[in-house]
C-alpha cells in the first residue's frame, strides 16, 4: 500500500480521520454528563465463551474507567457450571429456569462463578490495561441473601404448589461500602453473584437480579443487562426503544412481552424504582453495543426509565 493511501494526516486520508472526531464530539456531552456516575454491567456467561468477544468487552469497561465513568460488572456462567455439573457427572433439574441447587450444586457454582470465570473476567480486563479486582457478593457483605420462593401450577388440579429450589437465593441488603470503596481507589469490581444469607448458608443469585439489586443501591447512571437478542420487539419484530414501568405492563398484558424477557424487565424496572436512572437491554453480541448505546444518538436497545422521568 502506497504511503499516500497510509496518510491520514492530508486531504488524501482526513475522511477517517474526521469522521472519528466527529465521533468524539459527539460523545464529549455524555463523557462530561456522566463523569463520577457508577455503570452496572451484567455480561452473561455465553457471551464470555467467545475470545474475541471478552477481549472487546473488556476494552469499553476500560475505556468507561478511563473517561471518568465507575464500571462495576456483575457476571453469570450458567452453561459454565452446566458443563462442570455434566463433566463431574451431576444431574440438574430446573424449574422455570431456575436451576434447584443442592448443597454439592451450589459449592460446584461458587467454585466456577467465583473461582474460574471471576477471576478471567478479571485477567482479561487486566490485559486491556484496567484494574479488577474480583469479588462476590459475600465479600465485605456486599449482598446479603435469602431464599428465594417459587410456586408452580399442578396441572391437573390447577392449584399453586411451593417448590424448593435449594440453594437459590435473591438480595435481601446490598452493602455498597466495598464496591466505592474500590471505585473510589481507580478499581473496577467484578461481581461473581453469589450471596451469604442471614442463614448462614450460600445461595446461588441470578446474574440479572444481583446486578439489577446493586444498581439499584449504588443509584446508578445506568444498568446494562446484555442478553442475546436486539432488545424489547414489538408485535412486528421492531425494536422498541424506550419503556417504562407502565407501559412494560401494557405490553406484558397484551403478550407482546413473553418468555425469559419478563423476569429481565421485572429486573428493570425494580432496578429504576430502586434509584437507578435507567436500565438499558441490549444486544451484547454486537460489537461495543454497550458504547452505541450510551455515546451515540443512535443508540442501540431498549432503554426503560421510571413513569415520571419519561413524562
Amino acid at each position: 500500500m502506497s504511503e499516500t493511501a497510509n496518510d491520514t494526516t492530508g486531504p488524501a486520508g482526513s475522511g477517517g480521520t474526521h469522521a472519528k472526531a466527529q465521533v468524539l464530539i459527539e460523545a464529549l456531552p455524555y463523557f462530561q454528563r456522566y463523569a463520577g456516575r457508577t455503570f452496572v454491567v451484567k455480561y452473561g456467561g455465553h457471551a464470555m465463551g467467545d475470545e474475541r468477544a471478552a477481549r472487546e468487552f473488556a476494552e469499553d469497561i476500560v475505556l468507561l474507567k478511563a473517561v471518568g465513568i465507575n464500571p462495576v460488572v456483575v457476571h453469570g456462567g450458567g452453561p459454565q457450571i452446566g458443563a462442570m455439573l455434566k463433566k463431574l457427572g451431576v444431574e440438574s433439574e430446573f424449574v422455570d429456569g431456575l436451576r434447584v441447587t443442592d448443597k454439592a450444586t451450589a459449592e460446584i457454582a461458587e467454585m466456577v462463578l467465583s473461582g474460574a470465570i471471576n477471576k478471567q473476567l478479571v485477567g482479561w480486563i487486566a490485559r486491556a490495561g484496567g484494574k479488577a479486582i474480583g469479588v462476590s457478593g459475600k465479600d465485605g457483605n456486599l449482598v446479603t441473601a435469602e431464599k428465594v420462593e417459587r410456586t408452580v401450577k399442578d396441572p391437573d388440579s390447577l392449584i399453586e404448589q411451593a417448590v424448593d429450589l435449594g440453594f437459590v437465593g435473591k438480595p435481601a441488603v446490598v452493602d455498597t461500602s466495598l464496591l466505592e470503596t474500590a471505585t473510589a481507589s481507580g478499581m473496577i469490581p467484578v461481581v461473581a453473584p453469589i450471596g451469604a444469607g442471614a442463614d448462614g448458608h450460600t445461595y446461588n443469585i441470578n446474574a440479572d437480579v444481583m446486578a439489577g439489586a446493586i444498581a439499584g443501591a449504588l443509584g446508578a447512571a445506568r444498568l446494562f443487562l446484555l442478553t442475546d437478542v436486539a432488545g424489547v420487539l414489538d408485535d412486528a419484530g421492531e425494536l422498541l426503544t424506550d419503556l417504562t414501568p407502565r407501559s412494560i405492563a401494557k405490553l406484558r398484558e397484551a403478550g407482546t412481552i413473553t418468555g425469559g424477557m419478563i423476569p429481565k424487565l421485572e429486573t428493570c424496572v425494580e432496578a429504576v424504582e430502586d434509584g437507578c436512572e435507567a436500565a438499558v437491554v441490549l444486544d451484547g453480541r454486537v460489537p461495543h453495543a454497550m458504547l452505541l448505546e450510551f455515546f451515540t444518538s443512535r443508540g442501540a436497545g431498549t432503554l426503560i426509565r421510571a413513569d415520571d422521568a419519561a413524562e
